[in-house]
């Protein structure tokens, strides 16, 4: 039916679907359709499921009935035969027995993968063959190339996905507003709101109030929604958002490129840019600009000075004098003078030490402050967003784990910073000490609902925990006494002489509000594999030095030993050598001089963030452990992601879909596989929500081998290790006192 199957994808979709809406996720539809293996499913409910809730997301289609529609139409205009869907529906009533699959076959997964498409490997592997002795090798070889057509779609998926992401985040340059004029409450008020990402509702009617000056933590578990919330406050999203409230979310680093930081910084107040731009071309096109400098100078009216009178000379390309200078010399000496005006008014000569003293406190030096972004890493150009953010002061200010990116120094500059700020800021953080410093109120985000909490993040703690108490007593009290009626209702029901009794009581039970019960989150537990014992000496370093190619001695005389006993902290300023260090003990990295021991019998496993970048985003964590570890059954896959509670449909959604959390448990469960006997973590914690640190910090204390991290977070610190070694100097130090002390040592050197 329908026209030839030569037909143009692209004019058939234009034509059905329009052309409005996302183009990068019309054009990945379109890619898509002209696979001439898609197959889209009767009536095109196949298709429906790849993209249909994608192009209703995308603003191409109002709503799901039209979308399912549209995908029926394209089914008519480009279906084409359905030998391969027969086969692959001959599987579903198979006796498939690979572990616990689902009941029906996801051909075409746009963010979720069922059990199916974990399959990596050659079927071989699994046995399939002797499973399904109905299937054919023919048949067979057409379920391997559907499931690496379905990886496919799955990366088409994740670069749509990107690519909006992109233009959600990377928008233009954070500017000071001045005098907007907006006349209304500087508080938020929102009511009755909802947000949902993919179609999956994260918050429903909810009302959240942000009152000027107040400092709001947002706390929640990894993948509730917190950062989707940001996203649509920062984008004005959610109706009842004054269109004259400025609102700026810290999420993507600057790009790197020739600008210098602190001009990246300046460069926000595009009002004092374009007049320092305007003075110039006024001064170069003025050739009087030596007599009005010191006219300014002596302090009198340019309009009413002689210097600038009609009878002046202008020059030519030449030099010669041209004559009388025409009359509307004056108008370029008034405007030159409203333009120095508007300069002092903003403080322009200011902005260089402001920007430059908020760069100070987020550890950039003079010397780095005047290097091009492009020389920084993504964690250094990530600083110089929120300077930009900082040095904005925008009416709501949103930070998503600001502290990620920072050494304890910049960490502790910016809780004193943030203290003082006179705007609203709502901030996501995994670290408690960071949102007991800075939070006046908590936001809790939790069975979709915004609940408020007055007080820091203890006081939070304490409160949320006392009123899921009472709400607990008031339920069960609530349900006893609908019991105690509901008993007697029944017991007298057709007894005429209580019929009154029995009408007041069916009153009163329909009058009981039902009490809305928040439940506990299930518990967070982290099982880190137990390695077997090795007898030491582990790990020795014998006067090691370190420098890299070309490069100043990082590390000089190093002495010192790991065992599996070893629970230590290693901290310092960002810069100093900490992963380094962690690379010489892994042995990445090799000592200039010196030598480091190493037992061949130990296993390390290095956590860093790096490990998160390196993640196959279009895989689901299952098909991820799969691919790194392809020898082993599926089942014990699924039983170590769920050690770090990354379990059920978790481990089969795609990880573009996840949180930054949820990814960096992912990334904990691969380097922990080969049951290592020594853990080296660099900032095991950022991303985490706080459940999860404290998950963490638990699956530490159990484990049995030694532990090693670089972290500034100081609750994982004084609840996991034993002891602190400083690195400064070329040198690690042991630190002979709590954190506490070292935090306190290192604000008094600030």
């Amino acid at each position: 039916m329908g026209v030839q199957p030569a037909e143009p994808a692209r004019a058939v979709v234009e034509e059905i679907v329009g052309r409005k809406g996302d183009a990068t996720v019309l054009d990945y539809v379109i890619n898509v359709l002209d696979d001439e293996d898609f197959e889209f499913g009767p009536e095109g409910r196949e298709a429906f499921e790849a993209f249909g809730e994608m192009l209703v997301g995308a603003g191409c289609l109002e709503d799901q009935e039209t979308a399912q529609a549209a995908c029926k139409s394209l089914a008519a205009r480009l279906g084409r035969a359905q030998a391969r869907q027969d086969a692959f529906r001959s599987l579903a009533g198979g006796p498939v027995a690979m572990d616990s699959m689902d009941a029906d076959i996801t051909l075409h997964p746009s963010e979720r993968f069922s059990g199916r498409d974990a399959i990596q490997t050659p079927y071989a592997e699994y046995d399939v063959g002797s499973n399904l002795p109905q299937v054919s090798e023919k048949e067979l070889a057409k379920l391997q190339k559907r499931a690496e057509k379905d990886q496919k779609v799955a990366r088409a998926n994740l670069m749509a996905s990107q690519a909006r992401a992109i233009e959600v985040t990377d928008g233009a340059l954070p500017s000071i507003v001045r005098n907007a004029g907006g006349g209304g409450s500087p508080d938020l008020h929102l009511e009755n709101f909802s947000v949902s990402n993919g179609g999956a509702e994260l918050i429903e009617e909810a009302t959240l109030m942000l009152a000027q000056g107040r400092r709001y933590g947002l706390v929640g578990r990894n993948g509730t929604g917190k950062t989707t919330l940001m996203r649509a406050l920062s984008t004005h999203s959610i109706k009842g958002i004054p269109s004259t409230m400025q609102i700026l979310h810290v999420e993507q680093e600057v790009r790197g490129d020739s600008t210098t930081v602190l001009e990246s910084v300046l460069m926000c107040d595009t009002e004092r840019t374009a007049l320092l731009e305007e003075e110039a071309a006024l001064m170069a096109a003025s050739e009087a600009a030596p007599a009005l400098a010191a006219v300014i100078e002596d302090g009198h009216t340019l309009a009413d000075s002689d210097a600038v009178s009609s009878s002046e000379s202008t020059l030519t390309s030449e030099g010669r004098p041209a004559g009388p200078r025409p009359a509307p010399q004056l108008d370029t000496a008034t405007r030159l003078s409203q333009v120095y005006k508007r300069l002092q008014e903003i403080d322009a000569d200011g902005a260089p030490a402001r920007a430059a003293s908020i760069l100070a406190g987020l550890s950039f030096t003079p010397d780095m402050q005047a290097r091009s972004t492009r020389t920084f890493s993504g964690g250094w150009r990530m600083r110089v967003a929120l300077a930009r953010a900082l040095f904005v002061e925008p009416d709501l200010l949103l930070l998503d784990e600001p502290t990620n990116h920072l050494d304890l120094h910049a960490v502790l500059w910016l809780e004193d910073y943030l203290c003082t700020w006179s705007k609203t800021v709502l901030v996501v953080s995994h670290a408690r000490d960071f949102l007991n410093a800075v939070a006046t109120d908590v936001v809790h985000l939790h069975s979709r609902r915004l609940t408020v909490y007055k007080g820091d993040y203890d006081t939070f703690e304490k409160t949320a925990a006392e009123r899921l108490k009472n709400m607990r007593k008031q339920a069960e009290s609530q349900h006893k006494a609908r019991e105690h009626m509901q008993a007697f209702v029944d017991k007298f029901r057709y007894n005429a002489k209580r019929a009154s009794l029995v009408q007041s009581r069916i009153k009163a039970i329909e009058r009981m509000a039902d009490i809305q019960m928040v439940e506990d989150d299930p518990e967070y537990i982290f099982r880190f594999p137990e390695p077997e014992v090795v007898s030491p000496p582990i790990l020795g370093f014998t006067d090691v030095d370190f420098n890299y190619p070309d490069g100043p001695v990082l590390f000089r005389n190093l002495n010192f030993g790991l065992d599996m006993e070893s629970r230590l902290a290693i901290v310092g300023p960002n810069g100093i050598g900490k992963s380094t260090l962690l690379g010489l003990m892994s042995g990445t990295l090799q000592a200039t001089n010196g030598n480091v021991a190493r037992n061949p019998k130990v296993r390390m496993a290095t956590f860093s963030q790096h490990h998160m970048d390196g993640l196959d985003l279009a895989l689901s964590p299952l098909q991820y452990m799969v691919q790194c570890f392809p020898g082993t059954k599926e089942q014990q896959h699924r039983s170590h992601l769920g050690s770090f509670g990354i379990g059920g449909d978790l481990a089969l959604q795609a990880m573009y879909t996840l949180s930054g959390g949820q990814k960096s448990r992912v990334a904990l469960a691969k380097v922990t596989f080969t049951q290592p006997h020594i853990l080296l973590l660099d900032e095991p914690s950022n991303h985490l929500d706080l459940d999860a640190v404290q998950a963490l910090s638990q699956g530490l204390n159990l484990f049995k081998g030694g532990v090693l991290m670089v972290s500034h977070d100081q609750f994982l610190i004084e609840s996991t290790v034993d002891e602190l070694w400083v690195v400064e100097n070329g040198t690690v130090t042991p630190f002979h006192d709590t954190f506490k002390e070292y935090k306190r040592r290192l604000r008094s050197s600030m």
